[in-house]
């Protein structure tokens, strides 16, 4: 079994946009903007032996309000672009009820079936609270990128940091403390 990193899509590997301080995820494939962070930080993970899997709620799609393939083309560019082994998504509604969506964990246990991963190993990169709690539930050890939104984050997080930026430039010791955590258990 391999470890993973989970990656929220978007304001983790995607820009998003802000409306009164919260996020909301961009319906247009032109407007995707991958932070720079993101392909060294993926790259780096990859080469010390992480499977790279986003796991993203899209319930735009459930509303109506953008169609399924017009986030697909978005995925498309971003497999074509970063080195992520596997996206899975939840399209429904927030009011759907299903397992899939965050911060319920079918998408963490289809990728680890799909994959061969070792949840307890993995690392979940988010930044709002269903991201967190999911990571929590998956039995990851979780990151917050705290953007400050008007959300409160609720679930513990293992660590908090401001940037993709900044978890790049802490990325060794980050997959130290990885490796501290997994032998404390």
């Amino acid at each position: 079994m391999q470890p993973a990193v989970f990656f929220d899509r978007d304001g983790v590997i995607i820009e998003t946009e802000v409306r009164d301080g919260k996020p909301y995820a961009i319906r247009d494939p032109q407007q995707l903007k991958i932070f720079p962070a993101a392909l060294p930080l993926m790259q780096n993970f990859k080469q010390a032996g992480y499977k790279i899997v986003v796991v993203t709620n899209q319930p735009d799609v459930g509303n109506g309000l953008v169609t399924q393939q017009t986030v697909e083309t978005m995925h498309a560019k971003l497999l074509a672009e970063l080195p992520i082994d596997l996206i899975e998504v939840c399209y429904h509604s927030q009011q759907a009820g299903c397992k899939c969506r965050k911060p319920d964990i079918a998408m963490f246990s289809t990728a680890a079936e799909r994959l061969n991963l070792d949840l307890s190993a993995s690392l979940m990169i988010g930044d709002r609270n269903s991201d967190v709690a999911a990571g929590n539930r998956a039995g990851c050890f979780t990151l917050f990128i705290d953007y400050g939104y008007n959300e409160p984050l609720v679930a513990h997080a293992n660590l908090i940091v401001r940037s993709l930026s900044e978890i790049l430039e802490q990325q060794m010791e980050i997959m130290e403390l990885l490796k501290y955590e997994r032998s404390q258990s």
